[in-house]
């Protein structure tokens, strides 16, 4: 067996203290976090969906840290110039990110990125979740979601479907339905879900697969139809619409959900206080009410936690990629 000899004991005697005093350091960095502002990265510009539920967010979870939270937007290349901000950060707690399933699950199949969207996260909590509404114009004749998938079949040569772009949820629900269904019909690109939305008031496109939070007002004002909400329960915001699998295509699901991750390796402490953090103020009666005025669903707390996100997020990639990656669908 090799001994050390009391001389070279003598001189790794300050190199261990000192491993001993950066330990002591970080343990106590740790147990102080926050001492000064966090920042949160938005991979979208202001104004949007997510930055105004980040924002929303932020306010809660800088009552219950004690320090700011201070929400940046860092756009580009559908978000993923954003979540690799956050990958590239220092673990320690002070730049997470918001993200949904565009950003951490599509662009994963869609785009050449730099970073692995499952090994170089740390999930933190999932926050909110929008299902799509399917919705068609008012001259589609079908009553319900069977009539309407049976009118599609009938006239799919001449049915249309409106998309927010190539690659955004609505053009991958054009596909997933097609899929589900055996149908045919022509996806039509928009740049943004408005303008899409806008045609499809205007009878110059058929159908549509949009966030109810989009689409609700339409529905409502009597301007479309909608036929089911693409979830496993009714939308708190609208409890009169039926499910897939109430309407009669079971298992049809895809929401657009938002969550909150970390670099790689940041500490398990760290995540634990960010989360409690969002948990306490996801459970504030002011923001549950913000966040449903515009059509968010919040989960509940067992959903909260950053190993539900994160075993959500594996099953989504493991869901989404093989249709994105058969169908085609590339970033214009």
């Amino acid at each position: 067996m090799c001994t050390l000899s009391a001389r070279a004991m003598r001189k790794l005697a300050p190199l261990l203290a000192g491993f001993a005093l950066l330990a002591l350091v970080a343990s106590s960095a740790i147990a102080q976090y926050p001492t000064h502002p966090v920042t949160m990265v938005v991979p979208f510009s202001a104004g949007g969906p997510t930055d105004t539920i980040a924002r929303i967010i932020a306010e809660g979870m800088t009552r219950s840290l004690g320090q700011t939270v201070v929400v940046e937007n860092t756009t580009g290349a559908g978000g993923s110039i954003g979540v690799s901000r956050v990958v590239r950060a220092a673990p320690d707690g002070y730049l997470i990110g918001i993200g949904h399933l565009g950003t951490h699950v599509f662009n994963g199949a869609i785009y050449p990125l730099q970073y692995d969207l499952l090994r170089d996260l740390s999930p933190v909590a999932m926050i909110a979740s929008n299902p799509q509404l399917i919705v068609s114009k008012n001259a589609v004749p079908a009553k319900n979601l069977k009539e309407l998938v049976a009118w599609v079949k009938a006239n799919q040569d001449k049915v249309s479907s409106g998309t927010g772009g190539s690659g955004t949820p609505s053009h991958i629900s054009g596909v997933y339905f097609q899929n589900a269904t055996g149908t045919k019909f022509v996806i039509v690109h928009y740049r943004g879900s408005g303008p899409a939305m806008q045609d499809l008031i205007g009878g110059h496109i058929d159908l549509g697969f949009e966030q109810t939070a989009n689409a609700l007002p339409h529905v409502r004002s009597g301007k479309m139809k909608a036929y089911a909400v693409t979830s496993k329960t009714r939308s708190a915001a609208a409890p009169d619409i039926p499910t897939v699998d109430e309407a009669g295509l079971p298992g049809f699901y895809m929401s657009v959900w938002h969550g909150i991750w970390a670099p790689k390796g940041t500490p398990k402490a760290v995540v634990a206080k960010l989360n409690a953090a969002i948990k306490e103020s996801l459970a504030d009666p002011a923001v549950r009410k913000r966040l449903a005025d515009l059509g968010q669903d919040i989960p509940t707390p067992e959903q909260q936690t950053p190993e539900a996100l994160g075993t959500h997020h594996k099953a989504e990639i493991e869901k989404w990629w093989p249709i994105i990656k058969a169908a085609g669908i590339k970033a214009e």
